[in-house]
This record gives structure tokens, sequence and C-alpha cells, in this order.
């Protein structure tokens, strides 16, 4: 079976589940193959990021959401690995601060978006003010229920202002979840990332489950469309992500600026350049 990334992106409009998408399938592809695949898109989106930074007209925000150990940070480690910090950031929503509170739950994401000619990553973002204060009960349902709209308001409004918007939900089982975080327990180099409420949020599973099918039916558009990543395996999970990053940028068309006229003719060493 082919890879389509058309198969994981939600159809603006149309209801879906979570159970319908597999987190463990890989479309038949080899863990060689994938792993090659995504060294040439790393390469590849290396001098895509430059040409976007180069025409300074658009940007690219892409957001990363997923359950506990889903491998938010793994994707940005390794699908970002070849682009210049110098045009990329990468912003952490944790829980907002007493400052942060006394604004409306979009200003603080709103300040993080990438300037034009910059590619900025959310590892987790304005999505959380519709499912961790959905499932903890800490706002009430007509206040969570109001944030679709104006996430989707918000998203047209980065679109029409030339800012390229990509969102993947990393999905993974229960049971891939718990393997991880085991792992995390008994590795002296990952146990620092567990913590004991990472254990308690595994609790609320279902309710989690719930959430991000609401969130991502209402809020997959045009504008800004969701992709289910099947992320099981790491390696399919970069591959995925990879690809569609690449096929993004891509498909904007981007060319670099000519060169400045006044360039032309100016002595350099002695010796007089054109171009």
């Amino acid at each position: 079976m082919s890879f389509h990334a058309d198969k994981l992106r939600v159809t603006p409009g149309e209801g879906f589940s979570l159970e319908d998408y597999d987190s463990a399938e890989t479309f038949d592809m080899s863990k060689r193959n994938a792993e090659k695949e995504v060294e040439d898109h790393v390469k590849e989106l290396a001098d895509l990021h430059d040409l976007l930074y180069a025409e300074n007209k658009r940007a690219l925000l892409i957001v990363l959401q997923g359950m506990d150990a889903s491998g938010k940070d793994g994707t940005i480690r390794h699908v970002m690995s070849g682009v210049n910090p110098q045009g990329c950031s990468v912003t952490s929503f944790k829980e907002p601060s007493t400052r942060e509170l006394e604004h409306d739950f979009l200003w603080r994401i709103h300040a993080a978006v990438p300037e034009k000619g910059s590619i900025g990553i959310f590892n987790r973002s304005h999505y959380e003010d519709v499912l961790v204060v959905r499932v903890h009960r800490i706002v009430g349902k007509q206040v969570w229920q109001g944030r679709y709209e104006q996430i989707n308001a918000f998203e047209r409004i980065l679109a029409e202002n030339d800012v390229c918007i990509l969102k993947f939900f990393l999905h993974i089982s229960r049971e891939e979840q718990e393997k991880r975080f085991q792992q995390r327990l008994h590795d002296p180099q990952k146990n620092w990332k567990i913590s004991p409420n990472d254990f308690r949020e595994r609790e609320y599973w279902d309710e989690y489950q719930k959430a991000y099918e609401d969130a991502i039916t209402r809020c997959s558009t045009k504008e800004a469309p969701w992709y289910i990543i099947p992320s099981d395996h790491k390696w399919f999970r970069n591959y995925c992500v990879s690809h569609i990053v690449v096929k993004a940028l891509q498909s904007l068309h981007m060319r670099y600026p000519k060169a400045n006229p006044e360039i032309a003719g100016v002595k350099t060493g002695g010796r007089t350049t054109s171009r």
C-alpha cells in the first residue's frame, strides 16, 4: 500500500473517531525505507527553509498535539534537525502564568506566532484550552465550547496573513504509552521526563480521546487542517510529518528574490562584478 497524506487528513465538516485510525499503521512501508526518506526530507526541508527565509513573504506554523509520550519532542528533534535555528522557534505551552490568565486564552498564543520567513513549532498549543480545561473541568462547558469557533477565527486570520498552518495529532495507543512510560522509568537518561502526574493523567484516557475527537472535528479546516499521525512506530511518525511538511512548503512555489540592481557593477578586490 502506497502512502498518501490525504488518508491522514481530517476532512473539514465531517465527524470521525480515533478508533478508526490505527496508531500502529505503516501503510506497508519498511522502517529502512522510511528512515532513508526522512533523511532526504530533512535535507530538502533545510533548502526549503532557506528559501522561505530568503523570500520573507510567508511563515509556517506547525502544531503538535498528542497524549503524553506520543513523541512531540522526538518529532521536533528528528524532523527539524536540518533547519537553521536562526529562522525557527519552538514554543512549549505549559500551565498559563498569572499574567497570561489576565488575558484571553489566545493572547499568549498570538505572541508566539512565527514572523514571515520563519518556522514556528508549537509543542502543545491553544488546543489545550479545549482539552485539559475540559477534562479537568477547569472552566465551564459553555466556555470551552465557545472556543472552537474562536480558534477557527484565529487560525483563519493567520492564514489570511500568509501563515501556513499544519496541525498534527500524534496518535498512540494506550498500550504504547504504558510501554514508553516504563522505558522512561528504567532509563537514567529519560526518567527525568516522567512524573507521578503522567500516570494520574492516564486515568482520563477516554475523556481525552473524546475531547480530541471533538476539537479535531470542529477545527480541521481548509486553512488549518488536522492530520492524524500513526505514532506507535516512531520511524513512521517521523516519515509522515516530514513528508507532509515538505509537500506543504513545496506547494507554496517560493522563489529567491531577485538581486538588488544596485549590486551590479560593485567593485570587490579591484574587480567589477556583475550578475
